[in-house]
């Protein structure tokens, strides 16, 4: 299964919120620099769904697919 995420890195606080199925928001502290905001979002939706996800697209944008297995 496929979702879109759209990240807001340098938030004060940390979460995922569902927006629609398929589509979340995910707020995350870390800066958009050197890969660690999709680090911390494939971590965040691995906490927040229990399955495993990979990034498919959107590595340098803010709304990425994230392929979720299982």
């Amino acid at each position: 299964m496929r979702i879109i995420v759209d990240v807001k890195a340098e938030s004060r606080e940390e979460g995922v919120e569902r927006i629609d199925e398929g589509h979340y928001l995910v707020r995350i502290r870390e800066p958009r620099k050197k890969g660690k905001a999709n680090v911390a979002v494939l971590k965040l939706l691995k906490k927040y769904l229990g399955k495993r996800v990979s990034l498919v697209s959107g590595a340098t944008s803010t709304t990425k697919i994230i392929e979720v297995e299982g």
